[in-house]
């Protein structure tokens, strides 16, 4: 391996790179101060990135920048209690043949208790390709739901008046609940 490229650990998964000579060994609790190298670090589009920050690097203005949990911007969570009142979603993966099958599974489940559904589309919805294209040949509500038209996706979504469902990034939850990292 004396032949291979070395680069920092940080810059191959994408976070700050540094450059410059290696530091040297910590010393040892209460031993003598050993001189290090500056280095300078930056992010991945240039930014400089200091050695430390501390709590007179934040802006004077942070709280309200941030908000409170459960208010605008929502930097602090979408509930102002997080998640000590309310239990995450449990989902259920679901989706195949057409959506008429799907959306009578889906009520299934949510008689079953479940309290988040998560959609399982076929190969041609997932590429964007039509039913009747050729590369759909075989592949239609395969492994998923086939939906092809906004006609489908309300016919996959319908409800049968009493319950509401919300959907959340491609999920659904029943009203009242919240989808799991959303």
């Amino acid at each position: 391996m004396a032949n291979a490229k070395t680069e920092p650990v940080s810059s191959r998964r994408g976070g700050a790179t540094a450059s410059g000579p290696a530091p040297a060994a910590p010393p040892a609790p209460g031993g003598p101060k050993v001189e290090t190298t500056e280095r300078r670090f930056e992010t991945l589009s240039g930014i400089p990135v200091r050695p430390l920050y501390t709590e007179a690097d934040q802006p004077a203005d942070l709280d309200a920048r941030l908000g409170r949990p459960g208010e605008y911007p929502y930097t602090r969570g979408l509930h102002p209690e997080m998640y000590r009142t309310r239990l995450w979603t449990m989902r259920q993966f679901a989706g195949f043949g057409t959506a008429e099958h799907t959306n009578q599974r889906f009520h299934y489940l949510l008689a079953q208790g479940m309290t988040g559904l998560s959609t399982a589309f076929d190969m041609p919805t997932l590429m964007g390709y039509d039913a009747d294209h050729p590369m759909s040949l075989g592949e239609v509500g395969r492994e998923g739901v086939a939906v092809g038209l906004a006609d489908d996706g309300a016919l996959l979504l319908r409800t049968d008046g009493g319950e509401t469902v919300r959907v959340v990034a491609g999920e659904v939850s029943t009203e009242g609940e919240h989808a799991a990292g959303h």
